[in-house]
């Protein structure tokens, strides 16, 4: 039987718009501050999972919650189960958006909103894969689960529940990265790097009170503000260090108090390079002022040792894999407060070869004048590789080859995606490799056409591996 999966994908295609628009809609960002018994990571990421389930049930399929932090909806039988993970919960909107980014709207062939490329939009496609496949009557011999969680943009609370009452599949990808397919990804922390040595002091010039930069984790800081105390005209000095920078900022001056506040751009930390961390251009602006002995260490640490370094070599921990690449670093989120111990948290993405213990021995080694305290976080991925011989891998590759024309290969990034949660588990589209990556970033949008052509290969792919 010869299916055409793209007419298949094109005639569902106004029904998944309309599903991912209610989608769209919930904030389901990470709220812990207002959790709830019911809604432990907030409202907003259980909504969106209730609504999503809530398709799956109105499309009569198998659904399951767990706790309103993970769920599943489930169709077929067998041995064997084909796993596909999506999840529900994004990164913060942020600033600079020129549509509301919880409003889906369409403009010159884009879907733009908050989520419509990370990950609900890919989700969208996935489900609606499944029911082509369902609606066709095609014949399968495994247990095929569409598997949701609410936490993947900071500690995969949702799936860690989930793993402690249900069996995870034998196989299976996840549509939260990009085509042709993801078959490594390198291994991700956290650290947090604590200066306990950096007493307040005064200083006749100005002294730093605040210095504060970053979202989340995963997000290189787009704009990052810093308050001194004195009365030094900063004005001239601050509009000549923008004027060849790609940076925006402002000044503003009262009381004897001086607020510096610089713009950049939000990226995905996986790809720090696509972004310009405000904060380290703050504090490289800093640096050569006459402030107060802790201020001035902290600006001048940032400066030195994190602005413009992409691969962590200023600390000491580059490294690269023949395969998996090499160690990207992104400095995330700065807090510093006067009278308080200040921090950094540095996301690392590292290939084979070195490992966390490692890359914090070469960090304190780097910053040992300053007696540094590193804690990794809780939430810790190993590098995880597929190889290309596996049966996942060459099934999906030639799907891809299949509905595009063109030759698959393999490749690794340093985004961590629901895939390495299996032993024989990548990430699979949803963009194709040669579109611009805005996850993460204001004005984020997915292409309908590609989302419609996501369907179709989803489709196909889950119909190939599970017939």
């Amino acid at each position: 039987m010869t299916i055409n999966w793209e007419n298949e994908a094109n005639k569902r295609a106004d029904a998944m718009f309309k599903d991912l628009a209610e989608l769209v809609a919930i904030d389901s960002s990470r709220d812990t501050e207002h959790k709830t018994a019911t809604a432990p990571l907030g409202e907003g990421p259980r909504d969106a999972l209730l609504k999503v389930l809530s398709f799956g049930e109105r499309d009569k399929f198998t659904t399951k919650n767990i706790d309103n932090l993970a769920g599943r909806i489930e169709y077929g039988q067998g041995k064997e189960t084909l796993g596909i993970f999506a999840h529900m919960d994004v990164v913060p909107a942020g600033d600079n958006w020129q549509t509301d980014p919880f409003k889906m709207v369409e403009k010159d062939g884009k879907l733009f909103g908050r989520g419509t490329s990370d990950d609900k939009g890919p989700a969208m496609a996935a489900y609606y894969g499944l029911k082509i496949v369902r609606e066709l009557g095609l014949p399968v011999n495994k247990k095929i689960q569409l598997i949701f969680g609410t936490d993947e943009e900071s500690d995969w609370e949702g799936l860690n529940r989930y793993q402690e009452t249900e069996k995870l599949p034998d196989f299976g990808f996840s549509p939260d990265a990009q085509f042709p397919i993801i078959n490594g990804e390198k291994g991700i922390t956290n650290l947090t790097i604590k200066f306990p040595t950096l007493a307040a002091s005064k200083s006749d010039a100005l002294t730093l009170t605040s210095f504060t930069s970053g979202l989340r984790a995963n997000m290189v800081p787009q704009t990052a503000t810093a308050v001194l105390q004195g009365s030094t005209d900063l004005k001239a000095d601050f509009e000549n260090f923008l004027a060849d920078k790609p940076i925006s900022g402002e000044i503003n001056t009262a009381d004897n108090q001086i607020t510096l506040k610089i713009t950049g751009r939000v990226a995905h930390s996986q790809a720090p390079e696509d972004g310009i961390n405000a904060a380290t251009y703050l504090a490289t602006f800093l640096a050569d002022k006459q402030l107060d002995s802790a201020g001035k260490a902290y600006v001048n640490i940032i400066s030195k040792y994190f602005h413009l370094d992409y691969n962590g070599k200023k600390l000491n921990i580059d490294h690269e894999d023949k395969v998996m690449g090499p160690v990207t670093t992104s400095a995330d989120i700065f807090h510093y407060q006067a009278g308080e111990v200040p921090d950094i948290l540095l996301n690392v993405r590292y290939p084979k070869g070195i490992d966390e213990p490692t890359l914090i021995k070469n960090i304190k080694t780097i910053l040992a004048d300053y007696k540094v305290e590193i804690t990794p976080g809780n939430h810790k991925m190993l590098p995880h590789y597929v190889s290309p011989d596996d049966p996942l891998v060459s099934t999906l590759l030639s799907v891809y080859e299949d509905q595009t024309g063109k030759p698959g290969f393999e490749t690794v990034i340093g985004g961590g995606s629901y895939g390495r949660l299996l032993k024989r588990g990548v990430a699979f589209g949803a963009l194709f490799d040669e579109k611009d990556n805005v996850m993460h970033q204001a004005n984020e949008y997915s292409i309908k056409a590609d989302l419609v052509k996501a369907t179709a290969i989803y489709a196909q792919a889950i119909y190939e591996l599970a017939k």
